[in-house]
C-alpha cells in the first residue's frame, strides 16, 4: 500500500475514500471507459469462448470473455495457463467486479488479464464481504485491486472511533455536521445514498477548514513581520509619470492601484495577487507601484519567467517612462552584445527625477552584467527587470522595497523566497498572473495572498473574433485562413502562427491540454520549423516570414522580436514563447495550429496577443479533431467567449481533479481528496471565514490540540517549508 498508493498509516487508509459506488442491481457504463486507465467495473458475463491457436512456441489457449452492462460490451482476454480459473468461474450470467487497464485491440476496447471478484448470492465468502447494498469502488492500481483495498479498510474501520476530530465542537455543531468516526463509517460502508452525502459534506469541511487554517496562520504570521512603509513623495516620479499618460486609467486600474498603495503604506509586507484579463493593463498597475516605491527611496524588482519576457518588460517600461527612465544599459556598446540598444527617445541621464531602469538576464555580456550589479548595489538603479539571474547570490540591492513576480505559476516557491531575502527587511510582494483564476481556486491555491482583480479592458482595445477551423473536415476553411492572413498583411498589419513544437529533433509528444482519448491515432504535432518553410513556399509566399522559439539564442530571440515590433516581419511563426507579455499592437491575426494540443487557458492567453491596437483581432483555431471529440468542444468553448474567468472555470472542470492546484502547489494538492475546488465554493468561503476568526483568537491553536494534530498531518516537513516560503 505504501508503494502503490502512498498509504502508510491507518489514518491514510481511512482517508483513502471510494471513488464511486456500484449498486448490486446496477452495472457500470462500459461505453465510457477511458483508454490507458486502470478501471474497476461491475458487469455481467454475456459469453465466454476458449480458442486454441498455434504460435512460435507451439500450441496455446486464449479465453475471450464478453461482458455487458446492457448498453455496451467489453472484451476480456486471458492467455496461456491463466485461462483455466476464469474459464471455470466466468460462466454466462455471472456477475463480477473486474479490474484492469483499458487497452485498444483491433480498434476495440479490452481488458487483458483483468483481476476479478465474483458477486454471487450462494453464501460464499465473496458475498459476505460485499454484503452492503452499495459496493465501494476505490482508486486502485494493477498491483492492488479495489476489493483488496476494501478488505483492508474492513480490518481498520473499527479504529475510526479513535480518529482525532480537527473541527472545533462549536463549529461542527453550529453547522450540523456529522461526527468524524460516523462520517468515516458512512463513506466506506454506506447503507444508503444519503449516508454518502452526509459523510461527504463532513469530510469536505475537514479538508477545506484545515487547509484554510494553515493559510490563515501564514497570513497572520506575515502580518507580524516588519516592513518599511513606502509612501510616494508628492511631485515625484509617480506624479510626473501620471501627468504624461496619453490616456486615462480605467476605473479598475485606479481601484486596484489604491489597494496596492494602501498596502505599501503599512509597516508589514504586502502579499497581493494581481490577476486580470489578458490585456487589462496589469503592467501599467505594476509600474505605478514600482514608481511609488522608488519615490519613497526604495528599489523595485520585476521577475519574469523567460528572457524574452524580461526583455519585453524592460523595453515596454522604458518606453512608457520616456525620459523618466535614465538609460540603464549604456555600458553595452551595441545591441549585438546582448544588452540591447538605447530605447527610442531616451537620453542617457533622462529628466531630473529620472531613475535608472536596468535589465539583468543570464545571457548578458560580462561588462553589462557588472554595470547592472553595480547600479543595484549603489541604489542608482531604482527599477530592475530580470529573470532567475536576479536571485543569484552575487546580486545585492541597496534597499529592495518591492518584488513584482510576473506569471507566478512559472516560479518555484524557493525562488520567490530567495528574492524576498534580498531586502534589509522583507520587501512588499506583488504577484501578477494573466490566467484568470476562479475565486475558490484563488482562495485555495493563493490563500495566503490578498487578491485584486482587473476585469476591465482599457479604452481603445478591440474585440477579438475567434473561429474553429476544422482542417480535416473542411480543408477549404484552412485555405481561406491563409487568405485572411494575406489580406491582413496587405492592409498593413501583421500575423502570428503558433505551433506546439519546435522541430524534428525533439520529442514528438506535443504539449498543452491533450487527453488520452484524443491521441489514439494521432500524427506528431506540427513544428515551427516545418510550418514556416511550408508557408514561405506555399500560401504565404512573398511575405516576410520568420520563426521564434525557446531554443534560439537569447540575442537572436530579442532581435526577431524587435524586428517584428518594428514592422519588419509580416508573419511570426512561433511556439508558446509569445504566450505572455508580448505587445505588438499592429498584429491583428493569429492562427493556432493543432489548437487541440493546448489547454483552454493557454489558448486564451495566446489569443490575447492580437487585438491590442485599434484594429479588430482575429484568432483562428486550426484542428483535425472530429466534431464529436471532447477536444473540439474545448475549442468551441474558447471561440464562444472572451471571458477569461468563465474559460478558466471550464478548463478546471474538464481537467482531472488532481491537476486543479497545479504542479506548483504539489504540497497542498495531495491533501484534497474530497473537496472539488470549483464546485465547493460555498464550503471553501465559509471555511476561510471560520479559519480566519479562529486564528485571530488563538494564533498558536493552544486550545485546539486536535486541529494542531490535523495540521501536522497536512503539513509534513516539506509542506511546512513550502507554505513558509509562500
Amino acid at each position: 500500500m505504501a508503494e502503490a498508493l502512498d498509504l502508510h498509516t491507518v489514518g491514510d487508509l481511512l482517508h483513502h475514500y471510494p471513488r464511486r459506488y456500484a449498486e448490486r442491481g446496477e452495472l457500470t457504463a462500459l461505453a465510457e471507459l477511458p483508454l490507458d486507465e486502470h478501471v474497476t467495473v461491475v458487469a455481467q458475463v454475456a459469453d465466454a469462448r476458449l480458442h486454441t491457436y498455434s504460435g512460435a512456441r507451439g500450441r496455446g489457449q486464449r479465453l475471450e470473455v464478453t461482458i455487458t452492462d446492457g448498453s455496451g460490451r467489453l472484451q476480456l482476454v486471458f492467455f496461456g495457463k491463466g485461462v483455466h480459473k476464469p474459464h471455470k468461474d466466468l460462466l454466462p450470467g455471472t456477475r463480477a467486479m473486474f479490474a484492469g487497464k483499458v487497452s485498444l485491440f483491433n480498434r476495440k476496447l479490452q481488458l487483458a488479464h483483468p483481476a476479478y471478484e465474483l458477486l454471487r448470492g450462494d453464501g460464499d465468502e465473496a458475498v459476505d464481504s460485499w454484503a452492503g447494498a452499495l459496493i465501494p469502488i476505490y482508486p486502485a492500481t494493477t498491483r492492488l485491486e479495489s476489493w483488496k483495498i476494501a478488505k483492508a479498510v474492513d480490518a481498520v474501520l473499527p479504529s475510526a472511533r479513535d480518529a482525532a476530530d480537527p473541527l472545533p465542537p462549536g463549529l461542527r455543531e453550529g453547522r450540523g455536521l456529522a461526527e468524524l468516526p460516523d462520517a468515516l463509517h458512512k463513506i466506506h460502508r454506506p447503507r444508503t445514498k444519503a449516508d454518502i452525502e452526509e459523510a461527504r459534506e463532513r469530510l469536505k469541511w475537514d479538508e477545506a477548514f484545515v487547509l484554510q487554517v494553515a493559510l490563515a496562520r501564514r497570513r497572520y504570521a506575515d502580518a507580524q513581520l516588519p516592513a518599511v512603509a513606502r509612501r510616494p513623495a508628492p511631485g515625484g516620479l509617480l506624479d510626473l509619470f501620471d501627468a504624461r499618460l496619453p490616456f486615462t486609467l480605467t476605473e479598475g486600474q485606479r481601484a486596484v492601484s489604491k489597494e496596492i498603495f494602501d498596502d505599501l503604506a503599512t509597516e508589514h509586507p504586502m502579499h497581493r495577487l494581481l490577476q486580470g484579463e489578458v490585456g487589462s493593463g496589469k503592467t501599467m498597475v505594476a509600474l505605478r507601484a514600482m514608481l511609488a516605491v522608488v519615490d519613497a527611496g526604495g528599489q523595485a524588482a520585476m521577475l519574469a519567467p523567460t528572457e524574452v519576457l524580461a526583455q519585453q518588460h524592460h523595453r515596454s517600461i522604458t518606453e512608457m517612462m520616456g525620459d523618466l527612465a535614465s538609460w540603464g544599459l549604456w555600458r553595452e556598446a551595441s545591441p549585438q552584445k546582448g544588452g540591447g540598444g538605447r530605447p527610442e527617445g531616451v537620453t542617457p541621464g533622462g529628466a531630473d527625477h529620472a531613475t535608472k531602469v536596468v535589465l539583468l538576464t543570464g545571457s548578458m555580456g560580462a561588462a553589462g552584467r557588472r554595470g547592472a550589479l553595480l547600479d543595484l548595489t549603489t541604489g542608482e538603479a531604482g527599477i530592475v527587470v530580470g529573470t532567475h539571474a536576479l536571485i543569484e547570490d552575487k546580486v545585492r540591492f541597496h534597499d529592495l522595497g518591492l518584488v513584482v513576480v510576473d506569471e507566478q505559476h512559472r516560479f518555484g516557491v524557493e525562488q520567490r523566497d530567495a528574492l524576498r531575502g534580498k531586502g534589509k527587511q522583507p520587501p512588499h510582494l506583488l504577484v501578477m498572473t494573466a490566467t484568470p483564476i476562479p475565486r475558490t481556486v484563488a482562495m485555495t491555491v493563493f490563500g495566503d495572498l490578498e487578491t485584486s482583480v482587473l476585469d476591465q479592458l482599457p479604452a481603445g482595445r478591440s474585440p477579438i473574433a475567434s473561429h474553429v477551423v476544422p482542417a480535416r473536415d473542411k480543408p477549404h476553411f484552412l485555405a481561406r485562413a491563409w487568405e485572411r492572413v494575406r489580406e491582413e498583411v496587405e492592409g498593413g498589419h501583421q500575423a502570428y502562427v503558433v505551433c506546439p513544437r519546435i522541430g524534428d529533433d525533439e520529442d514528438a509528444s506535443g504539449s498543452g491540454g491533450k487527453a488520452a482519448e484524443d491521441l489514439a491515432d494521432k500524427r506528431p504535432p506540427l513544428a515551427v520549423t516545418d510550418v514556416a518553410e511550408q508557408l514561405s513556399k506555399g500560401p504565404l509566399a512573398g511575405l516576410r516570414v520568420e520563426i521564434l522559439h525557446g531554443r534560439m539564442q537569447p540575442d537572436d530571440k530579442d532581435a526577431v522580436m524587435r524586428r517584428f515590433a518594428a514592422g519588419d516581419v509580416d508573419v511570426l511563426v512561433a511556439t508558446t514563447v509569445i504566450e505572455v507579455g508580448v505587445n505588438v499592437p499592429n498584429a491583428t491575426v493569429m492562427v493556432i495550429m493543432d489548437a487541440d494540443r493546448f489547454g483552454v487557458s493557454q489558448l486564451h492567453q495566446l489569443r490575447g496577443r492580437v487585438g491590442r491596437g485599434s484594429a479588430p483581432g482575429l484568432c483562428l483555431l486550426v484542428t483535425e479533431m472530429p466534431e464529436a471529440a471532447p477536444a473540439r468542444q474545448r475549442l468551441a468553448a474558447v471561440a464562444a467567449t472572451l471571458d477569461g474567468f468563465e474559460l478558466s472555470r471550464i478548463d478546471l472542470e474538464q481537467r482531472r481533479e488532481g491537476d486543479v492546484l497545479g504542479q506548483a502547489q504539489s504540497g497542498v494538492r495531495s491533501s484534497l481528496r474530497m473537496l472539488a475546488v470549483i464546485e465547493d465554493e460555498e464550503v471553501i468561503a465559509a471555511a476561510r471565514a471560520e479559519a480566519t476568526a479562529i486564528v485571530a483568537a488563538d494564533p498558536g491553536l493552544e486550545h485546539l490540540p486536535e486541529l494542531r494534530t490535523a495540521l501536522d498531518a497536512l503539513l509534513d516537513k516539506d509542506r511546512e517549508q513550502y507554505l513558509e516560503k509562500g
